[in-house]
């Protein structure tokens, strides 16, 4: 019972506790709009699950250190990032960013492909709160659709990158001769094609679409993640207990899951953390040139390429995509540098 009470004293000190109280109160709130976007609704329904699954392992976590009277590595981890004021500043503008985007559906004040074609390339006014672009349409809601489009195929592409990287730098690393000869050289001969041909080619011949700009994305910084990975494995391999565990019978499968990608999870979240900025950089870039997310569906990259055209009549056709393209790309550079600081243990003194 007193194990029980000290866990429901602990939990409300977290941080991610209150952010799922308030998940959980607008999660209430937009239920009567639910059936206008099932799919973002069940989304956000998920991630507001996921964050008090998470609000109990911290909780459980520090009531287990507690009584052990020390600190765990993630522990020190997070206190080294709290520490650092421009990641923690950068890791509220992304959750705020997270927030929009998912719920982009339900307060956005416009539909994003709907044209007002009284209002063209119309400054900001109490309909318009950021003007409109040339054909009518609201450039905030438009806004808020290409964060959710460029953070949603930003991370995806990310994720598939890092699995990818990660399981061919492990396998490359761990077993070394022929196995990483083979791997490093294909590795290299993929990343020696210039990524704009690559692009091009893929799209020419499987045609454009959201699915194949995350698999052209995901594919195209192989050889960073099995690089890095590859040497974090080859050093860990050597250590004693590795040995031991070969000595006593241990199968490659247990030692990689059990000991080889636990002690290589630093750089893969230092790496995943900053490239997510790079790859959001590259959607829109693509989308400028008219290879990533095709119209009417609103992207970053899309709206600053048709915003320069009309400078002269609504400057903010420009500037909104391109100063949220500046601010996504940014947060993420610079968490992911709070992320590598914070998991750097020389920097302790």
């Amino acid at each position: 019972m007193n194990k029980i009470l000290s866990f429901i004293i602990i939990l409300p000190r977290s941080g991610t506790f209150y952010l799922f109280i308030f998940s959980a109160a607008v999660l209430l709130l937009l239920v009567p709009k639910s059936k206008e976007d099932p799919i973002s609704y069940s989304i956000f329904g998920i991630l507001t699950l996921l964050l008090l699954i998470l609000s109990f392992a911290i909780g459980w976590h520090k009531q287990r250190k507690k009584s052990l009277h020390m600190r765990g590595a993630w522990e020190l981890m997070w206190i080294r990032l709290a520490g650092n004021r421009t990641a923690m500043v950068s890791m509220m503008v992304l959750i705020i960013l997270i927030y929009l985007a998912v719920l982009a559906p339900f307060i956005t004040p416009h539909d994003p492909l709907e044209s007002d074609w009284g209002a063209l390339s119309q400054g900001i006014s109490p309909s318009h709160w950021l003007g409109t672009d040339d054909m009518g349409r609201d450039i905030f809601s438009r806004n808020l659709f290409g964060i959710r489009v460029a953070m949603g195929i930003g991370i995806t592409a990310v994720l598939l990158n890092t699995i990818i990287g990660t399981f061919l730098g492990i396998i490359a690393g761990y077993y070394g001769g022929k196995t990483d000869n083979v791997i490093m050289r294909l590795l290299e001969i993929w990343n020696s094609i210039p990524f704009i041909l690559l692009a091009i080619a893929i799209m020419a011949a499987l045609g454009t679409g959201i699915g194949k700009l995350i698999i052209i994305v995901s594919l195209s910084n192989l050889m960073a993640f099995a690089r890095m990975i590859r040497g974090s494995v080859m050093a860990v391999r050597e250590l004693d207990y590795v040995s031991a565990a070969r000595v006593i019978g241990v199968s490659d499968a247990v030692i990689i899951v059990r000991h080889i990608i636990p002690n290589c999870i630093s750089p893969i979240l230092v790496l995943a953390s900053l490239n997510i900025g790079e790859t959001i950089l590259i959607i829109a870039g693509l989308s400028f040139l008219g290879l990533g997310i095709q119209p009417p569906m609103p992207s970053l990259g899309g709206m600053l390429s048709n915003g320069q055209q009309f400078l002269h009549e609504n400057i903010l056709m420009s500037v909104v995509p391109g100063v949220t393209i500046l601010l996504i790309v940014l947060s993420f550079n610079l968490f992911g540098d709070g992320v590598r600081d914070a998991l750097d243990t020389r920097l302790d003194n």
